[in-house]
């Protein structure tokens, strides 16, 4: 996200890529060597206060749901904001609409007992609700945000992944992954097989495993 953002900034712009976890900081750092105009720091986004603030747009994709106190939080990225400047957030729509992770979760749950969390928990659909968001986008300052659904296809593990690359990628990767190795290895195994049978359904040749989405685009004004 952060090279697609300094190309379409160009040489008289500057991107800042922020995330709180170290490895992806150094991956995204080997990636963006060459681009003068990127730059990354490993840091929480609720909390951090960074020295070349206010900036002219915050962009986050799939990355802005996992809070653990989300008011805080977007009042901290509102601070981050010029007057008159937006945020561009990608988030899930709920898992009724995401087969991908509905069907995920129904073969994990044919394992192990998971129980439903709280819709509002941090976590991959905690904005599913956009009357929660906008309550959130609210407080923090921001006025009322455009919001635009997209459906498609994602290739899970990556395009082109083959059924097993992505049965590895999701146990590697996803809770579910943690909760089926905690339960042992063959029930790990089993659910293993699970994954790679649904997955070799959902195959494409030359495209990878698709499996069906839905995604709010919001966009809101500081």
């Amino acid at each position: 996200t952060s090279l697609a953002l300094a190309e379409a900034a160009g040489p008289d712009g500057a991107v800042l890529g922020l995330d709180i976890s170290p490895d992806l900081i150094d991956l995204a750092r080997r990636r963006a060597e060459g681009h003068a105009n990127l730059r990354f720091v490993c840091a929480d986004a609720a909390t951090v206060t960074l020295d070349d603030a206010p900036y002219d747009r915050l962009v986050s994709r799939f990355g802005s749901m996992f809070f653990a106190d989300p008011h805080a939080a977007f009042a901290n990225l509102h601070r981050m904001l010029k007057p008159g400047g937006w945020i561009d957030l990608a988030i899930w729509a709920a898992p009724r609409d995401n087969p991908w992770m509905m069907e995920l979760m129904g073969v994990a749950r044919s394992h192990i007992d998971i129980p439903s969390p709280d819709p509002r928990t941090p976590g991959p659909f905690a904005f599913a609700d956009l009357d929660y968001v906008r309550d959130i986008l609210a407080h923090a300052g921001f006025a009322a945000p455009a919001i635009e659904p997209l459906q498609g296809e994602q290739a899970i593990g990556g395009p082109g992944a083959l059924p097993e690359d992505a049965a590895d990628f999701a146990l590697a990767s996803m809770a579910i992954g943690r909760a089926l190795a905690e339960a042992g290895p063959e029930v790990l195994a089993s659910a293993r097989d699970d994954l790679l049978a649904l997955f070799t359904r959902h195959y494409r040749d030359g495209e990878g495993v698709m499996m069906r989405n839905k995604v709010w685009l919001l966009s809101a004004m500081a």
